[in-house]
């Protein structure tokens, strides 16, 4: 345990010594161990956007283990995926790496912006898990419903020292498509995650635009035309920083932008990133030398 790992735990003033263990599990591994900062891999694109859309291009992703191993040998805080996924590999890597069961899902017909709850706590218990994943959508027409069925599960989940990391997508009802990514909407579906209770918070990058012509104000007169200062309010909207907040990695982009995003992230006093697409759908070299160099930059190497 190091002195920044105990202050973060300090700052989770209600949880019972499971969830704390179970989130400093995730604080403690890897390359990125004992600094504060994390580096993710989530692999739920299959359920998202289809098997060939997600594994085609590099088709040993195809195969659980081939994430499990990668995630282990990049040296990364985290594998986070569905429930076959992680039961398909459960006997192999048991205790090599922190797993974050996530417990609901989606596909790409679908023409809500909803998921089915398509796993639970118990499953978590008995995989191992250090933690359950759960998404929800502000603005969409059902957050209310997915609202309560994270307050159940999170519940269920602290109750046996579970920790809950929350995926804030902010999409649906008077969004547009601008506004999924604002400054203000992000930082708005960051504070609900926080407000839920999760203990890891996991939101997009945003962009300078103001979307809720109600919040325009409190905005006027601050330049955000640097990333760095917008994952810096992003920070604040969680609780003043008093919650792990991560960012996700996004669409497919090229390795600079992706190197570019984690110095803005550190130089904002986020906690990391979360990085599915661009690191699995590279060829395995290329995925440990891209994690490698953003595990350097949260590090302060280079």
């Amino acid at each position: 345990m190091t002195p920044i790992v105990k202050a973060i735990l300090d700052k989770y003033e209600s949880d019972n010594p499971g969830v704390k263990t179970n989130l400093a599990r995730i604080l403690m591994q890897g390359q990125l161990g004992g600094t504060g900062k994390l580096l993710i891999l989530p692999v739920d694109q299959g359920f998202e956007h289809g098997p060939a859309r997600s594994f085609a291009i590099n088709p040993a992703g195809y195969d659980p283990h081939y994430h499990y191993q990668l995630a282990i040998d990049a040296g990364l805080s985290a594998y986070a995926a569905p429930l076959g996924p992680l039961e398909a590999g459960a006997a192999t890597f048991a205790g090599q790496i922190p797993t974050i069961l996530k417990l609901n899902s989606s596909n790409s017909w679908a023409t809500t912006n909803d998921q089915a709850v398509t796993a639970t706590v118990a499953d978590a218990l008995r995989l191992g898990c250090a933690a359950i994943g759960f998404t929800i959508y502000p603005g969409s027409d059902t957050i209310f419903e997915q609202m309560e069925e994270i307050r159940e599960l999170s519940a269920e989940a602290k109750a046996v020292g579970i920790t809950t990391v929350i995926w804030s997508y902010p999409r649906g009802g008077k969004l547009s498509k601008e506004g999924e990514l604002a400054l203000d909407v992000g930082a708005y579906a960051a504070h609900m995650a926080a407000l839920l209770g999760a203990h890891i918070i996991k939101v997009k990058l945003p962009t300078a635009h103001i979307e809720q012509d109600e919040a325009r104000k409190a905005y006027e007169g601050t330049d955000w035309s640097n990333q760095a200062d917008r994952v810096r309010h992003v920070v604040q909207s969680c609780f003043a920083g008093r919650r792990i907040v991560v960012f996700s990695g996004g669409a497919s982009k090229g390795a600079a932008d992706i190197y570019q995003d984690a110095r803005d992230i550190l130089a904002g006093g986020g906690n990391g990133s979360i990085i599915g697409r661009n690191s699995f759908q590279r060829p395995r070299e290329d995925a440990l030398e891209l994690l490698g160099r953003i595990i350097r930059i949260y590090k302060g190497e280079e």
